[in-house]
């Protein structure tokens, strides 16, 4: 049975911003404090975390939304890909980030949360301060 996790947070930069820092290896690495590949194309790979994630570009629409393939090298072997909605809304002082991660390993969804809140959400929170 597959399962969702849904996290959101607000940060102080533009849709356009994390948008374009998503899709840029250098920015997506500086931003999470980790490696990573990016692609701002439709059907580009990407990694992230040293490899630890994997995943390519299914639909990208500039400063609105994301959407990806998406698996860890936890996945069990055989398991399809997951997927992960990147949402991105203006809201007033910044952008409301909202992360739908579909289709993960049985068993995995709460790490995964915790790993969005973690890896992601915190060290952008201070990436996006010190750039504005």
């Amino acid at each position: 049975m597959s399962n969702q996790i849904k996290v959101s947070a607000t940060f102080s930069v533009s849709p356009k911003r994390i948008y374009s820092a998503w899709l840029n290896s250098k920015e997506h690495s500086a931003m999470t404090g980790a490696k990573a590949t990016a692609s701002a194309k439709v059907g580009g790979k990407f990694t992230a975390w040293d490899g630890y994630i994997s995943g390519k570009n299914l639909e990208l629409v500039p400063n609105k939304r994301i959407l990806q393939s998406w698996r860890s090298t936890e996945f069990p072997a055989g398991h399809l890909d997951s997927h992960l909605l990147i949402k991105l809304d203006e809201v007033k002082g910044g952008t409301k980030v909202t992360l739908v991660h579909s289709e993960t390993p049985e068993g995995q969804s709460a790490s995964y949360k915790k790993g969005w809140l973690d890896f992601y959400f915190k060290p952008m929170k201070s990436y996006f301060q010190s750039k504005e």
